[in-house]
This record gives structure tokens, sequence and C-alpha cells, in this order.
């Protein structure tokens, strides 16, 4: 965690790209070009998602309000709402990709290789 933190959020992003595309690089140059945007997009959610990840653990899931004078509670923080409202559009990006990876590079899953043998 803490030689990630040292590096830039911009160099984050950039690693997870460039981990992301080695995957896809054989890819026919069409399917590429269509897989290009979405490997932005989850770099970028991949970072924010660690970010806001840290974020929560030191600040908590929750957040105490007060309404008026004698109304006090607790509610979902808001960094936890954006956390999960990214993880989901992060899922379904990730499923995207994956359902694109040439099949040669695709790991059996356990359940698959049981079914095969």
């Amino acid at each position: 965690m803490a030689a990630r933190r040292k590096k830039s959020k911009e160099q984050r992003v950039k690693d997870e790209k460039k981990r992301l595309k080695v995957i896809f690089e054989e890819l026919e140059e069409n399917k590429r070009n269509l897989v290009v945007p979405l490997i932005e997009k989850a770099a970028f959610m991949c970072v924010e998602l660690d970010d806001m990840q840290e974020s929560i653990g030191m600040k908590g899931w929750t957040s105490e309000y007060k309404n008026g004078e004698n109304q006090y509670g607790t509610k979902k923080s808001p960094e936890a709402e954006a956390y999960i409202a990214l993880s989901k559009n992060y899922a379904a990006v990730i499923k995207q990709l994956t359902d694109l990876v040439p099949a040669a590079k695709r790991k059996a899953s356990r359940l698959e290789a049981l079914r095969e043998e």
C-alpha cells in the first residue's frame, strides 16, 4: 500500500491501463478499438475505488447528521455511497471486458475444468 501511495494517481491509472492492455493485445483491431475506452474507464475506476476504500477505512462507512435541533442520527457516508455506485459500474465494465478476452487467454474456472473431465 505504501509503495502504491508514492506514485501519483495519474501514474497508477497509467500502470493499470498497461496491465489491462496486455490482456487484450491479441484482439483483432476492430475489437481492440472498442476495448480501449473500456480499459481507460476501468483503470480510472480501479484507482478511484482504491482511494475511496482507503478513505472509508479511515473515516468509516457511516457519518453523523443533525436535522434541526433535536434530530441526530447516523447515515451511510457520502464516500460509502459513491464507493458502492462506482464499484457496481466497475463490475459492469470488467464484465464487458472479460467477455471480450480471447478464449486462449481465459483461465478456465474450477467448475469448467470439472465439467470438461
